[in-house]
């Protein structure tokens, strides 16, 4: 049997490089030799226990790659091709997906098990490192494939497109569900990947003021670059102060959430205008709870959107069209390089914050 090296959860505070059989390739299913993938923010939260996952899974979900070997049914690819996948990958064919949200899977919910926070492991359509294995590996199978393969253009580089697959698409699904119309001012809170992403977005819809927020310097700096007009230093001032001086005293027009603290989540909240909408993109792991004040008692027609990174062929063609026309330009947000031999100390700098780390490209 032919085997290749893929990072596992092993238990809580380990994730270690393992060997595992390369998978067989079903009729609808893709082999993708990885030639590039990366760890996100969901994957720490994995590895310290706060996301639970079976013992055994290859963890991440941000494939780069080659087609090594189609299914029989697959359509319209060929092996050898360049092609990213999302994170999600739905089958498209459940109620949630047919309803217009294919990220909501809703097929795999009863599939996931139990878990110890409120009987049901929220799981939504995300199965790349959650429900099936993942991309932190020699090759991943993609299911659905014809659905969910989309071909690189010859133009771009893995690490060009390496934000596609989840960190753009959450960002930008962020940037969408705040309802930005031209004009508005938008306060986009921590500018990690996601968040540079989700200012980004903003920009991209129209937003004429964007306030960033993060206590690094550095990546206030960054989302400059990405399109931000403001930056606050949440260490350094009172931000929902500072947001009612800018917009005298009127509040943002909507805001996005993207750490999954629920102290970020109440200032997100805080800073909005009446009729205002708050974005929220971040992984919780304990409850958030909604401002009175702020909220006016629920008569503020307020709006509370939340997301999950949208998937499919389609979706990542648009993304890659974004970067392919000069629009955006996420590769400077790979700051660090390791083999996958190397995942273990990757894994240390990334969830340690170190060295002004942002985004780890990981090549096999």
């Amino acid at each position: 049997m032919a085997m290749m090296k893929a990072a596992i959860f092993v238990e809580p505070g380990r994730i270690e490089l393992a060997d595992k059989p390369i998978p067989e390739v079903g009729p609808n299913d893709a082999l993708i030799r990885i030639t590039t993938t990366t760890i996100c923010g969901t994957d720490v939260h994995i590895l310290k226990g706060e996301y639970p996952v079976a013992r055994g899974l290859t963890v991440g979900h941000e494939p780069v790659g080659i087609i090594e070997k189609l299914g029989s049914a697959v359509k319209g690819y060929r092996e050898g091709q360049r092609v990213i996948a999302g994170a999600i990958c739905p089958n498209f064919n459940s109620y949630a997906a047919q309803d217009g949200v294919p990220s909501q899977d809703g097929s795999y919910l009863v599939e996931s098990g139990r878990c110890a926070c409120h009987g049901y492991k929220a799981t939504a359509g995300w199965r790349f490192g959650n429900l099936i294995d993942g991309t932190q590996a020699e090759y991943v199978l993609v299911p659905d494939a014809e659905g969910n393969l989309a071909p690189i253009p010859d133009s771009l580089t893995d690490e060009q497109v390496l934000m596609c697959p989840d960190i753009m698409s959450t960002g930008f699904k962020g940037a969408e569900n705040a309802n930005i119309r031209i004009g508005d001012t938008v306060v986009v809170f921590a500018q990690g990947p996601i968040g540079l992403c989700a200012t980004a977005g903003a920009r991209l819809l129209g937003a004429s003021t964007i306030i960033a927020v993060d206590g690094n310097q550095h990546r206030l700096d960054i989302s400059r670059s990405m399109g931000a007009d403001v930056t606050l230093d949440f260490t350094k001032c009172d931000v929902v102060e500072e947001v009612m001086k800018l917009t005298g005293g009127r509040g943002a027009d909507s805001s996005i959430e993207c750490l999954g603290l629920p102290s970020t989540f109440e200032q997100a909240m805080k800073v909005l205008k009446p009729g205002g909408t708050l974005s929220s993109l971040g992984v919780y792991s304990s409850d958030v709870h909604i401002p009175l004040s702020a909220f006016a008692a629920g008569l503020g027609d307020h709006r509370i959107n939340t997301a999950l990174c949208p998937g499919g062929k389609e979706r990542l063609r648009r993304l890659m069209s974004i970067i392919e026309s000069n629009r955006a330009d996420f590769g400077s947000l790979v700051t660090h390089h390791y083999a996958l031999d190397d995942i273990v100390n990757a894994y240390d700098l990334f969830a340690h914050q170190r060295d002004g780390v942002l985004k780890i490209a990981i090549k096999p």
